[in-house]
């Protein structure tokens, strides 16, 4: 990975979701969000971090999405449950950047 590029996207997201970056000054490994923001704590990682199996899943809920625009306008989402140990589970909710923005816009202007 080229150096410091991981700076550029912490920058990215910070503009792109109203917060602003935490310096790698400003925070201890594991104690503060590499994005300051009134509402989320927001941790940003960069390179091959997303399986080609969620690529798809995600491609799946925006094409079933946009299959369903005579019913409403649906967010493309998906629900990610994830075996932690033997008897522990852990669920997520994974979404595209762009349409999580236009939810946010949208819920705010309300």
């Amino acid at each position: 990975m080229q150096s410091k590029v991981w700076k550029k996207w912490e920058r990215h997201w910070a503009e792109f979701l109203g917060g602003v970056r935490v310096p790698i000054t400003g925070r201890a490994r594991g104690s503060a969000p590499d994005v300051e923001h009134p509402v989320f704590a927001i941790e940003i990682k960069y390179g091959n971090v997303m399986s080609s199996r969620l690529q798809t899943a995600v491609e799946q809920a925006q094409a079933a999405a946009e299959m369903v625009v005579a019913e409403g306008e649906k967010l493309p989402l998906v629900g990610i449950t994830h075996r932690t140990g033997k008897r522990k589970l852990e669920h997520y909710v994974l979404m595209r950047a762009e349409d999580f923005k236009t939810w946010m816009e949208r819920k705010t202007q309300t």
